[in-house]
């Protein structure tokens, strides 16, 4: 099982954990609504984990230019 994690905004993979034994309290997880789980987290067929964050060069885009966030999708 991997845990991949991809930006939300861009697509870009972010990075992977392997096969590491993680409880979802140690990130994070527990702290997400229903909703944002839903919205956040996808089960793969081959038992891989999905997760969508945020990659630094959105988070930096969308900091020095806040109407960003109207959009769905950065390009960069």
């Amino acid at each position: 099982m991997a845990m991949n994690y991809y930006c939300r905004h861009c697509g870009t993979k972010i990075g992977t954990l392997d096969r590491l034994s993680v409880q979802s309290e140690s990130l994070g997880f527990h702290k997400l609504t229903e909703e944002e789980r839903h919205d956040m987290i996808t089960y793969e067929s081959n038992g891989d984990i999905q997760i969508k964050s945020i990659c630094e060069d959105c988070q930096e885009s969308y900091e020095r230019n806040p109407s960003y966030h109207e959009n769905d999708y950065l390009i960069h």
